[in-house]
């Protein structure tokens, strides 16, 4: 019997994995035009990165680039 390997998830994995799935939810059950159902859905990160300081933006992508190993 073959050894099963466990893997977990990251909370910022289960983070976006959640974040997307209530997003699909969302975009199906709004009555709202596809449109805007869009403009909602990427408004909204944009908003909040445009909202941080510049060294916290620095941070952020320092952290981003670090995670995917570059």
């Amino acid at each position: 019997m073959a050894a099963k390997e466990a893997t977990e998830m990251s909370k910022n994995a289960k983070i976006a994995a959640g974040g997307a799935a209530v997003g699909i939810i969302l975009l199906i059950l709004l009555p709202f035009p596809f449109w805007a159902n869009l403009l909602i859905l990427l408004g909204i990160p944009a908003a909040a990165y445009l909202m941080l300081d510049p060294s916290q933006r620095r941070r952020l992508r320092r952290v981003s680039r670090k995670e995917l190993g570059r």
